[in-house]
């Protein structure tokens, strides 16, 4: 299932170094390279329970130490203003204030006191909604990794936690806009992503979140089927 082979990395390298500029240098550099293009705050602005399963089969592109890692995404969940497992849920607080923010933007918490996980934050705002990024398939291990967590290959980032560790997001991220200025972005599905979902050789499952207490009966969990880097519950 892996589908690096064909994107063009070197050509990503210089999209994102010269993307620190205007919004249209950016959108123009990404087409003549063929690179796909960022999902935008508009794409953003929508029920997370359409934007958690269409952010399947899109590419988190993170710049860390030089290097340009590339993961796509296999598995989300969505979490609703009205949603008890939501942390907007009781209302906005100084730590999910980034939640009620701009869509396109990051939402990053930190749980059990050792584990970050990244959101996108949907709709307009004030609402309170995000859709949070469970795991990714990386192209490559980032370099400086620890050698204990090389050995867990396609599962390095199998879970939001193991994610955040692999990628080094933390609260540091948390409210940034999801642009290359900030060095985290994601891009929309390549076109052999969305071709193979069309087809069927990838097969998008819906089913219930995990790791919750409440409103687990709610099938807002999606990930694509057999794929090695789903998380497990």
């Amino acid at each position: 299932m892996n589908y690096f082979t064909n994107r063009l990395f070197v050509d990503r390298s210089k999209f994102t170094q010269e993307c620190n500029h205007s919004a249209y240098d950016c959108y123009q550099l990404q087409h003549s390279v063929s690179v796909p293009p960022i999902i935008s705050a508009e794409w953003c602005d929508r029920n997370p329970l359409h934007v958690a399963p269409d952010l399947i089969g899109c590419t988190l592109v993170r710049q860390l130490h030089g290097e340009t890692l590339c993961g796509l995404i296999v598995e989300t969940e969505a979490y609703c203003p009205d949603d008890p497992a939501c942390h907007a849920y009781r209302g906005k607080t100084p730590s999910n204030a980034a939640m009620f923010g701009p869509p396109g933007h990051s939402y990053v918490y930190f749980i059990y006191g050792m584990y970050h996980c990244f959101n996108i934050v949907t709709e307009a705002l004030n609402i309170g909604s995000a859709v949070l990024i469970r795991a990714i398939e990386l192209n490559q291990l980032p370099q400086g990794l620890d050698n204990k967590y090389k050995k867990q290959g396609k599962r390095i980032a199998a879970g939001p936690g193991k994610l955040c560790r692999t990628l080094a997001i933390d609260r540091q991220h948390n409210g940034l806009a999801l642009t290359p200025k900030n060095q985290l972005w994601v891009e929309h599905r390549p076109h052999v992503v969305q071709k193979k979902l069309e087809q069927g050789h990838y097969s998008l499952i819906q089913t219930t979140r995990i790791g919750i207490s409440k409103a687990t009966e709610h099938p807002w969990r999606w990930y694509l089927k057999g794929h090695p880097s789903v998380s497990k519950p």
